[in-house]
């Protein structure tokens, strides 16, 4: 299923430079201006996962096909944004569309790079954003409860929404909702509030490891929240070095993890996702999934067929594919399990579907 990230912030704070060097590319223009970016860049790129390298040279594929993620490069928000100021509407329509948002926040100090705000505040930053996020579904929901509308909705999302509207006026937290229909009704509505995130940190290079006191702050004021500590400047140099040189780059300064590797390792733990993988001679691949998927949802992520012709998944955990070689010496050494329509698949799982054809 792969997932999409909206990296969102005020104008200035590094967008457009994350995504460049997230999605090696220099698709996103950057530059010292407010609203640099108007329309979204939208990049796709490959997760990174050592056990699919491995999975590709046991079974001697043809192919290698990775599960992706998709960053978008969101417009520069400002204050008002809600009533349409800057590109408010524009960039409030396309957060809409994202699994995950990351919050960038400037936490560096630069004669050189204008603040939309002249201060460095990333606390009052963040807020910024998060105040017009909440203004925005207020108007919505507002706007699923006028007279005019109110005609074509059922009890239930009436009901539904002069709840939500009532905890957003009190800026509560609305992802508490459990029922699946709740859910599906408000994300069907395209509300942003309860979207979850990553507070991502854009520091200097000589805070990349340790971070700041500006890093330190955000960490106690959103104590709930999932941080990562990144230098955009430093992501970008990596982007053309080869993978030794990449290596030997961060090693010399002490780094362990690229950002787009900690952003994927942070996003998938926020989404509760998992990965397993299908491998043969003709291709390895790593499939994206929810934590707790049984074995017929998974194979409906394959082909929706898979799904409506299940009979079995045949498993073998990556630990013992990688120690025998191959499904089939793992099968005669009794690693390979026969699995129903129930079976709940563990990350790192090599299935092999059978079904009616």
């Amino acid at each position: 299923m792969g997932f999409k990230c909206g990296i969102v912030g005020l104008p200035n704070v590094g967008k457009s430079t994350l995504f460049n060097a997230l999605t090696s590319t220099k698709n996103a223009q950057a530059a010292n201006f407010p609203f640099c970016t108007i329309d979204p860049n939208i990049g796709v790129v490959n997760v990174p996962d050592k056990r699919l390298d491995e999975l590709y040279q046991l079974s001697n594929s043809k192919k290698k096909i990775n599960a992706n993620i998709t960053f978008v490069d969101i417009a520069g928000l400002v204050k008002g944004a809600s009533k349409g100021e800057g590109l408010g509407n524009k960039f409030l329509s396309h957060i809409r569309e994202v699994d995950a948002i990351v919050h960038l926040v400037r936490c560096f100090d630069s004669e050189n790079i204008q603040h939309v705000n002249k201060v460095i505040d990333p606390i009052g930053d963040l807020e910024t954003i998060k105040t017009e996020i909440l203004l925005s579904d207020i108007n919505q929901v507002e706007k699923k409860l006028h007279k005019n509308t109110k005609r074509k909705i059922s009890e239930r999302e009436i009901k539904l929404f002069e709840d939500v509207l009532k905890k957003l006026n009190k800026g509560e937290d609305i992802n508490k909702y459990s029922d699946p229909e709740d859910q599906k009704i408000l994300k069907e509505a395209g509300l942003i509030s309860n979207k979850p995130y990553i507070i991502v940190a854009n520091v200097d290079e000589k805070n990349v490891k340790s971070g700041n006191n500006y890093t330190k702050t955000l960490k106690e004021k959103y104590s709930e929240q999932k941080h990562v500590v990144i230098c955009a400047d430093i992501e970008e140099q990596i982007t053309d070095l080869n993978d030794d040189e990449k290596i030997s780059y961060m090693e010399n300064i002490g780094l362990e993890k690229t950002g787009l590797n900690q952003l994927i390792t942070t996003g998938y733990e926020l989404l509760n996702l998992n990965t397993f993988f299908t491998s043969g001679p003709e291709e390895s691949k790593a499939w994206t999934i929810r934590k707790n998927t049984n074995a017929q949802s998974a194979a409906g992520v394959i082909h929706t067929d898979f799904e409506k012709n299940f009979i079995r998944a045949e498993t073998v955990s990556f630990v013992d594919f990688k120690k025998y070689g191959s499904a089939e010496k793992a099968k005669e050494n009794g690693k390979m399990r026969i699995e129903g329509k129930d079976y709940l698949v563990n990350d790192g799982d090599v299935l092999f579907f059978r079904v009616n054809v």
